[in-house]
């Protein structure tokens, strides 16, 4: 069984909310921020006479932007703390997004929200680590889990405005793309004051401030032993391609991808796909609103399913039976709206298992030193499919066909159920020391349940 201590069996406090919705807020920024231009793109492309690739372009460039900003924001918060970087990031997003508005070619367009994308990237490992290192082992699953939920809530957000913003003509896809920078600066001022991470305030020897922050957030019999010793073998950055973590890190890199790839491309290009699937018009732009929505409940469905059902069973079930649906659209492309709308919806609702867990498996996998370095390699490295595959959607529409292009979509999904089964492990009630250690974490697991 788990030893006992009061920072990993502490109850789930008013810090711990307030740090879940303040780190909530990047997520929903990045949801916000890629499922707008979605809407956008239904001015963008006839006013500023896109070719199908530059479309496929403006539509990857945040994506672009990630990749490139989540490695370096997990380097820059492994060597410079967790704390200082939780803020900074989000004001290129602030300061990008309002550019956007005056934004008259599509060079332009791309440069904007490639760096935007950056910013979004740069914050992944930093607050998912902040994140991972004050919340108990009993609620970390679903705090973690629940920042993709809000993900999900900024995608719903960004399509309902954007069809408000299309009533005001011709520049609404400028108020559009402009407006992520409300909600923005909110977070950037809820974030001030966030303390640092005791545990990375140890690794770098600053010890007594460790102490002071763990018993003004835990109380004050709470002391540096209650971090635990973690496994310090073997966990430069360079271990992270070797061993059991070059392992660890291609499990993680390969389910992220197969679990982005084709929800990116349907965040991206929504109305255009169900337009394609014959729900044209406004039903086309509606039912991409309703899809989002019922994305959102997806991971809401799949928070509570993530501590009862285990890592491993939901992330490998909730690839397998998302894929049937893509499956099933690929091979009836033609089939009645309500139909259709039927199989995209739940897609929505069982690829959210995936979708969770895309936050939860990095931080349990890997020690604090190179946590914000591992969280951020594997989104950066996902970020490369999805980007792709974002490009690729008007062209493969164009010569692939609505069909064989959900066909593709579904034959990904295929390939992170295999990932799942091949390499998954069970990580469900350890604490982080037990679960970044190279040993498989499976089997405490196990015994713990057992217990």
């Amino acid at each position: 069984m788990s030893s006992t201590n009061m920072v990993d069996d502490a109850p789930l406090s008013g810090f711990h909310k307030k740090l879940a919705l303040y780190s909530s807020g990047g997520p929903f920024l990045d949801g916000y921020i890629l499922s707008i231009i979605g809407v956008a793109m239904t001015q963008i492309t006839p006013q500023l006479q896109l070719s199908e690739s530059a479309q496929g372009l403006i539509g990857a460039s945040a994506l672009i932007g990630i990749f490139l900003g989540a490695f370096a924001g997990g380097w820059l918060t492994d060597k410079f703390g967790r704390q200082v970087l939780y803020t900074v990031d989000l004001v290129a997003i602030i300061v990008c997004s309002v550019a956007q508005f005056w934004a008259t070619d599509p060079v332009w367009l791309f440069v904007l929200r490639l760096v935007i994308g950056m910013a979004v990237g740069a914050d992944y490992p930093i607050a998912t680590s902040l994140m991972a290192e004050f919340t108990p082992r009993k609620h970390r699953g679903v705090l973690l889990g629940g920042l993709l939920v809000m993900w999900f809530a900024g995608g719903s957000i960004a399509y309902i405005v954007g069809e408000a913003m299309l009533a005001l003509g011709d520049d609404g896809w400028r108020w559009m793309l402009a407006s992520a920078a409300l909600p923005a600066t909110v977070i950037v001022l809820l974030r001030l004051g966030t303390p640092e991470s005791p545990r990375w305030l140890v690794k770098k020897g600053r010890t007594a401030e460790a102490e002071k922050i763990l018993k003004d957030v835990f109380g004050p019999e709470a002391t540096l032993a209650d971090l635990g010793e973690e496994e310090r073998e073997n966990v430069d950055v360079k271990a992270i391609l070797r061993s059991g973590y070059g392992k660890r890190m291609l499990f993680v890199s390969v389910f992220w991808t197969c679990s982005v790839v084709p929800l990116f491309a349907i965040y991206a290009f929504g109305p255009v796909i169900l337009d394609a699937l014959k729900l044209e018009g406004d039903l086309a732009s509606y039912g991409a609103a309703v899809i989002s929505v019922l994305f959102t409940l997806g991971t809401i469905a799949a928070l509570f399913a993530v501590n009862r059902m285990g890592r491993r069973t939901l992330l490998t079930h909730s690839f397998i039976w998302s894929g049937a649906a893509l499956l099933l659209l690929g091979l009836f492309p033609d089939a009645d709206a309500s139909v259709v709308m039927a199989l995209f919806s739940a897609y929505a609702v069982l690829i959210g298992g995936t979708q969770i867990l895309q936050w939860i498996y990095p931080n349990e996998l890997f020690p604090t030193e190179v946590r914000g370095t591992a969280v951020g390699l594997a989104s950066s490295l996902s970020r490369i499919g999805a980007a792709v595959g974002t490009y690729l959607v008007p062209m493969a529409l164009s010569g692939w066909g609505i069909g064989n292009t959900m066909l593709a979509a579904a034959a990904i999904s295929a390939a992170g159920a295999l990932a799942s089964l091949a390499w998954a492990p069970e990580t469900r009630g350890l604490t982080l020391k037990e679960s970044a250690t190279l040993s498989d974490p499976a089997e405490p697991a196990r015994q713990a349940v057992a217990g």
